[in-house]
């Protein structure tokens, strides 16, 4: 498939062919869902705990006797009623993690890249790119692409000084074309790719998975 590419002033300079097995493949909602869950369960640390009986520090006496004194029964200072004591039914470490086959993985984001391309949040430039870390200058020309707020920018390669451009501009996240993945892109408002970035796509995704675009095209 042909995309048009625009330079740093927004002005059309050519076109970009694409590979149809990363950039059309057909929607898959269940699969992207499935992927989407399992990245973001991925994330989650899983170190929350809290202190059960054992591991209160006190002594196991009752506070005072069952019978005899008209008020309720008290069990030990670490019994959860008492303050300071322990946790009923807290939470403790686990592990969220969610493992998911690679062709899914695969498809899930060929499937990301196509439907945020097909609801035109994809932009292509020629090039985007600071000779020094410059936030204003960086600031100037994704203005002059109309980007917005919670855009993700693709490159390919170094990417160091557009990171460091880009780190006081709100909602900007710039990544490289090896590290994108379908929670990242489908969670984008704005995608920009760099001309190198696209190419760099398609020469990892597009001769790896082939079965995998084929079983989304025909699902």
């Amino acid at each position: 498939m042909e995309v048009q590419v625009k330079n740093n002033q927004g002005v059309d300079v050519g076109t970009l062919e694409l590979a149809d097995s990363v950039w059309n493949v057909k929607m898959n909602q269940p699969v992207l869902h499935q992927v989407i869950v399992a990245q973001q369960a991925n994330k989650r640390q899983g170190g929350h705990d809290s202190k059960n009986r054992s591991d209160i520090i006190a002594s196991n006496r009752k506070l005072r006797a069952q019978k005899g004194g008209g008020r309720a029964r008290l069990g030990p200072r670490s019994s959860p009623t008492q303050v300071g004591g322990a946790v009923a039914h807290g939470p403790h470490p686990k592990s969220y993690r969610l493992r998911v086959p690679v062709k899914m993985r695969r498809l899930a984001l060929k499937i990301a890249l196509s439907e945020q391309l097909r609801k035109g949040k994809v932009t292509f430039v020629d090039r985007l790119s600071v000779d020094e870390p410059s936030t204003s200058e960086l600031s100037k020309s994704l203005e002059s692409i109309r980007v917005d707020h919670r855009s993700l920018v693709v490159t390919s390669g170094d990417n160091s000084t557009l990171v460091m451009s880009a780190r006081n501009l709100e909602g900007i996240t710039i990544q490289s074309a090896d590290l994108i993945n379908p929670l990242d892109i489908y969670g984008a408002r704005q995608i920009i790719f760099t001309k190198a970035a696209a190419e760099r796509v398609d020469v990892i995704w597009a001769t790896t998975g082939k079965a995998s675009a084929a079983a989304g095209a025909r699902a």
